[in-house]
């Protein structure tokens, strides 16, 4: 009888063990997917200021524009939690949004290769974060699940496993593009 009480309590040990170490697993591929977009995010705030350098001579009517666009970049190289990122880095993109749609009315910026390669550079990021995005919210998904599962959730709680947080998209960038092609106006 003893045997026996000894190998369950050695099978719920290995049970324990192994769903601790999947956790431990989880958790650190949530903090590597956040240091992928943080790496991403470096690259997206180094972009921004040769941009600005670049387009500011041909741009001198555009100065509050270009403000937005170094102050939107300085609030999320200061955002410390995934939220404050999240709303920082959408006022980043607004800021670049409106910088492109002024530099549309520029032609010289139109044909300047230095303009032309940092759009394509940050072009490239915005996919790339996009991807390091999604790989963390997947893992997030993974171990918010597993910390709810049992009895991984008794593991979760008894080792004081927290969920992690989704990076989100505000909710007025949720709905879908609106567009009018009627020719009434």
């Amino acid at each position: 009888m003893a045997t026996i009480a000894l190998i369950v309590i050695m099978i719920a040990l290995v049970a324990v063990m192994m769903t601790y170490n999947t956790l431990v697993s989880l958790r650190n591929q949530v903090e590597n997917g956040w240091k992928q977009i943080d790496v991403q995010l470096k690259r997206r705030h180094d972009l921004i200021p040769n941009l600005v350098e670049t387009v500011k001579g041909a741009m001198q009517f555009e100065r509050d524009t270009l403000e937005r666009v170094m102050q939107a970049r300085a609030r999320a190289v200061g955002a410390t939690s995934v939220g404050q990122r999240t709303a920082a880095e959408k006022e980043v993109t607004e800021s670049l949004g409106r910088l492109f749609a002024v530099m549309e009315n520029y032609p010289t910026l139109k044909t300047n290769e230095n303009v032309l390669q940092l759009q394509e550079e940050l072009t490239t990021t915005e996919n790339q974060l996009t991807f390091a995005r999604q790989f963390y919210n997947d893992v997030v998904m993974r171990l918010n699940t597993r910390e709810q599962l049992f009895p991984s959730s008794v593991v979760a709680t008894f080792f004081a496993f927290k969920p992690a947080e989704y990076f989100t998209v505000a909710a007025d960038e949720q709905a879908a593009p609106r567009v009018d092609l009627s020719l009434s106006r």
